[in-house]
């Protein structure tokens, strides 16, 4: 696992993906119409994710992943939202460090 962070571990490769079905399997059939259990069932699927990847960038970043997979970002989109996560990301490293001191 090189220097991936939390994208390195298959766990949360495999709950990103679990969640990415969830959202597929609610487009269709009876869940279509069922809004409460579909949206509980989005929600508890997107959050696994989201804290394994911990952080509010890290989850962020999660769910932008999620939302282009499954069709609700565009590429381009998706790309721009994750460089201005990692610019944000960059910053508040040193931001933490010196409001600590």
């Amino acid at each position: 696992m090189k220097n991936e962070g939390f994208r390195g571990l298959v766990v949360w490769r495999r709950a990103k993906n679990l969640a990415v079905q969830i959202y597929r399997v609610c487009a269709e059939g009876w869940l279509q119409i069922q809004v409460g259990l579909r949206d509980q069932l989005q929600r508890s699927a997107v959050s696994i994710p989201s804290n394994i990847a911990e952080g509010s960038l890290a989850e962020l970043s999660t769910q932008i992943e999620i939302a282009e997979e499954i069709g609700y970002l565009d590429s381009e989109t998706a790309k721009a939202l994750e460089v201005e996560c990692a610019a944000i990301g960059k910053m508040l490293g040193p931001l933490i460090k010196a409001r600590s001191n």
